[in-house]
């Protein structure tokens, strides 16, 4: 591939003329000589198959391609820059990519707000986000497949830091048997149908967690797939209130009113894997999330 035949410079100095209106005050901006000014930008021009400025008065006025190539070369110095910067990042040991583990249990809407904002300042860093249910969210803590985790659970030698709240309830369709009994549900009652369950998504570790008694049982690896089961009157299920805020304001889930205390209040906490030793990187999106949980509490 050739080399490009007018340099940043130029397109910079090209850019400064523009911006200031005149030779006089692009040279003064970039601290070079007008005749220096002059000098690239008449040597820009004479590589370029057509004119791109023109002079009204002391004015230089961009012609129609000029235009084109001003909006052309306003991204390109941007993307330098922030090649540069990225460059920077990297040299200062800033992670290339940042890997997130978020328990099923855990509100997606702060997380991605959190990486939005983050990935706002920071274009360049990947974000990995690991999906995970239970012991999985243990695993990708202990065998170090993510930077930072968000979990209900810390395990033990780990930190965790307290970003949100939320609660399992039971819930079923308005249409469901065990919403029309008009007194309180037993578990006798809750046996006698269907629930949906979410499956441990761990290999090494599988565990149980919250109320597992009905014989007629449904796994799934999703809330959203067992919601909208539920949804269609073909079970009730134990969801975090998180999940199915409009779903409970729109009455398409109602709360199953149980005769005994189902409920398991959550506490979401954040992990760094790495704790003090954490990246950059990785403690700034971890801030960006929180900041977003902060916010939504």
């Amino acid at each position: 591939m050739p080399l490009p035949r007018i340099s940043l410079e130029q397109w910079a100095t090209f850019q400064a003329v523009i911006d200031c209106g005149s030779f006089a005050k692009a040279a003064e901006k970039l601290n070079k000589s007008q005749s220096a000014v002059s000098y690239i930008i008449s040597k820009m021009e004479q590589q370029l198959p057509t004119p791109a400025l023109t002079q009204r008065g002391r004015k230089a006025v961009l012609t129609e391609a000029g235009e084109v190539l001003y909006r052309h070369a306003s991204n390109l110095l941007a993307q330098a820059q922030a090649l540069e910067q990225h460059a920077s990042y990297l040299a200062s040991g800033w992670q290339a990519e940042v890997t997130i583990a978020v328990d099923a249990v855990v509100d997606m809407a702060p997380i991605v707000a959190g990486i939005a904002a983050f990935s706002q300042a920071h274009p360049d860093t990947r974000i990995r986000i690991l999906e995970t249910t239970l012991s999985a969210t243990d695993d990708a803590l202990l065998e170090r497949q993510a930077d930072v985790v968000y979990a209900v659970r810390v395990l033990p030698g780990f930190l965790g830091k307290p970003v949100a709240t939320s609660s399992m309830i039971c819930v079923a369709s308005p249409n469901h048997p065990l919403t029309q009994l008009n007194r309180s549900v037993s578990s006798d009652d809750l046996r006698q149908h269907r629930q949906l369950v979410i499956r441990d998504s761990g290999v090494r570790r599988p565990v149980d967690a919250g109320w597992l008694q009905a014989e007629q049982r449904w796994t799934v690896t999703y809330f959203g797939t067992a919601i909208d089961i539920v949804k269609q009157g073909l079970g009730f299920a134990f969801i975090p209130t998180s999940h199915i805020r409009k779903e409970l304001q729109d009455a398409e889930l109602v709360a199953v009113p149980l005769a005994f205390d189902a409920k398991k209040s959550l506490v979401v906490n954040r992990v760094l894997a790495l704790q003090e030793q954490a990246n950059p990187a990785v403690v700034a999106l971890a801030n960006a999330i929180d900041d977003c949980f902060a916010r939504a509490s």
